[in-house]
């Protein structure tokens, strides 16, 4: 439906929908079974379900049939944060849920994966032939003396081999951990020198943009400077023989061999994820097989209603916790579909093709691709048949209320957006999807399951219709168990303890509004506080990016020794765009009109490029070290950037500004 009036929704399910959702059939269940409330809907599922914290992860771990090879003696053992224990005393493991849909007869012959590369040719997986290979791989990496809790590599795209790979160290015991192949040397070895890795999953090169790109050399330099890897996997991608002392994906994966799945404690890490690492070596945060394993099943299998007849496409990399996310689609019996290449190759339609040729029913992207299809002006709606879609995800960073409208005009008035928000440091959502749930522009649609989501003021007040900090009052299954080389935990509690004590605090600005939808304002670590009115950065990228001149942005506020305030906005041009006094009157109109005459800024910088992590995100914080005289080499770290060539125009800005 179209909005009628400014605060109608932008789209709400119909009955029928919301009576097929899982979530739906979920709280009726647990209505009877465990007393949650039959009535109230999703608000008083999710009320039951932050107060009845340990009945409600008992009946998710009920409705979706975990396998516990030894009983549970608690729900939570302990709930302090950081170190709240779960499952005491059970033992399970995630491969087995994920590769279960195999047993099935009538399911066995089914694509598990759909594997699609720049040619858009579909290679499928069945899940017997999955089953297959990582009970073949998992055998031979114990041939290798592979042990629980021994770490597993991979520089690896986003191929089946990947996925092979990551279950089958799993079905061992071993903890997993993946950097995809455009991360350089340094940038890859800052990650696995940390933990240590005794088997290393590659590929000889990758094909991105229409190109072969080598990594020959690459891998070398990790396995002369990884001396802790005992074996060195090769997967010919580009077809090269491997190397001397390699051995062969081929070799290893042939075998009929039935997988063997290591029984291992709850809290037994699953994988090693990382932080973008801009300002220091990443953090190398651990997570867990019960807790990924319940958290996801939740996530995927109640609010994005994922189920066995459902195709899950989610545009990611190895390198991006979302691989991760994407992989766990196998827990609910859904077909997952891996597209490695450019997300904007052969044109910036690419991805609305893949979901066409693939019958995505859940397409999952940035927002960033989001806004450059609606400035690039192209029709997925008109020019594609994406009848199948059913919900279309963004995250990354928030969606602006554009980027709703758009969806909503160019792909299909009946389509579910779901604009999500988490983190690496969980590997899921705080917030974001509910099919039973209207979608409202500019807000995700409430707070997860289990997940006591609430607004702070600096001295620990719950706000409503205020910007806070995100925070979380009680504990998640998939919350880091701890950090890697972190022996005492002070990295740890730093992180995300250090301003309310037992309190996990995320570093974003967010409003929780009176109907209980949430709103993202961006990084509350480079918020811009300026005469004591604080804005995210989400929100003036959100109405700069609107002029069609402005392909991209980056805005820093920097608190003078003065006790002054300069907020530089730096502007990276469409092609033929002119930054004239036109444009830069345009700007500040739109900034002072609508958002706040406080946070126009002082200057507007025109800028080659606007710097990211390895993972999309806009750099920040970084840049404001650099404005503020903090030499380059202290104020982030070389192998985090995407192109570290555009920080020195910032560190020479800095540098003329002292002069």
């Amino acid at each position: 439906m179209t909005a009628a009036t400014p605060d109608a929704p932008l789209w709400e399910p119909s009955p029928e929908r919301i009576e097929a959702a899982a979530v739906t059939r979920f709280q009726s269940w647990a209505a009877s079974r465990f007393g949650a409330p039959a009535d109230g809907g999703y608000a008083a599922l999710h009320r039951w379900s932050v107060d009845e914290l340990d009945t409600f992860w008992q009946a998710v771990a009920e409705w979706f049939d975990i396998r516990f090879s030894t009983p549970y003696e608690s729900v939570i053992g302990d709930r302090t944060m950081p170190g709240a224990t779960w499952f005491p005393g059970a033992t399970l493991n995630y491969a087995e849920h994920a590769l279960r849909t195999a047993e099935d007869p009538a399911r066995a012959d089914t694509p598990a994966l759909l594997y699609v590369d720049e040619t858009h040719t579909q290679v499928p997986i069945s899940w017997s032939d999955l089953r297959r290979q990582v009970g073949a791989l998992a055998a031979e990496l114990r041939a290798l003396g592979v042990t629980p809790g021994d770490r597993v590599s991979g520089y690896l795209p986003n191929i089946p081999q990947a996925v092979v790979a990551f279950l089958a160290t799993a079905a061992v015991g071993g903890v997993w951990t993946s950097c995809a192949p455009d991360f350089g040397a340094r940038s890859v070895l800052d990650r696995f020198q940390q933990i240590e890795p005794v088997v290393l999953f590659t590929v000889d090169g990758y094909r991105y943009g229409g190109k072969e790109h080598d990594r020959t050399e690459t891998v070398a330099e990790l396995r002369r400077e990884l001396p802790t890897l005992r074996a060195v996997v090769h997967i010919p991608l580009l077809g090269t023989d491997a190397p001397e002392g390699a051995l062969a994906w081929a070799a290893l994966t042939s075998a009929d061999t039935e997988p063997v799945f290591e029984q291992v404690p709850f809290d037994h890490p699953l994988w090693v994820l990382y932080s973008s690492g801009t300002t220091g070596l990443p953090k190398a945060i651990v997570q867990s097989q019960g807790g990924i394993l319940l958290e996801h099943f939740k996530q995927l299998g109640l609010h994005c209603d994922l189920g066995p007849e459902d195709r899950f496409f989610w545009y990611t990399s190895t390198g991006w916790m979302m691989w991760n996310f994407l992989v766990s689609g196998l827990l609910t019996g859904t077909t997952v579909v891996l597209y490695d290449g450019s997300p904007g190759y052969p044109d910036v339609s690419a991805q609305w093709r893949i979901a066409e040729q693939t019958g995505a029913t859940l397409y999952g992207t940035s927002a960033a691709y989001v806004m450059a299809c609606r400035k690039a002006g192209i029709h997925p709606g008109r020019d594609f048949d994406l009848s199948r879609v059913q919900c279309v995800a963004t995250t990354g960073s928030p969606l602006p209320p554009d980027g709703f409208r758009w969806l909503h005009d160019e792909v299909a008035d009946d389509l579910w957006i779901a604009s999500v928000s988490g983190g690496t440091d969980v590997c899921s959502c705080f917030a974001g999807a509910v099919p039973t749930l209207p979608v409202h522009i500019g807000e995700l649609q409430a707070p997860c399951l289990g997940t006591d989501l609430q607004s702070w003021d600096p001295s620990g007040k719950p706000l409503t219709g205020e910007v806070g900090e995100l925070v979380v009052t009680n504990p998640l299954p998939s919350m880091p168990i701890r950090f890697w080389n972190d022996p005492d935990g002070s990295r740890y509690h730093d992180s995300y303890f250090d301003m309310y004590p037992g309190v996990w605090r995320h570093g974003d600005w967010i409003t929780i509004t009176d109907r209980g939808s949430v709103i993202i304002h961006g990084r509350s670590d480079s918020t811009l506080n300026r005469q004591g009115v604080r804005m995210g950065s989400a929100d003036i990228y959100e109405a700069v990016e609107r002029l069609p001149e402005i392909r991209e942005s980056l805005v820093i506020g920097i608190e003078e020794p003065d006790g002054g305030y300069w907020m530089p906005l730096f502007v990276h041009l469409a092609d033929g765009a002119t930054l004239d006094d036109d444009l830069r009157a345009a700007i500040k109109a739109t900034i002072r009109e609508n958002l706040s005459p406080r946070h126009v800024p002082d200057e507007v910088i025109e800028v080659p490029a606007i710097p990211h992590t390895l993972t999309g995100k806009r750099i920040e914080v970084p840049v404001k070290r650099l404005l503020q005289g903090t030499e380059l080499a202290k104020a982030v770290n070389p192998g985090s950037v995407d192109n570290l060539d555009l920080l020195h125009f910032y560190a020479e800005l800095a540098a003329n500004r002292r002069r």
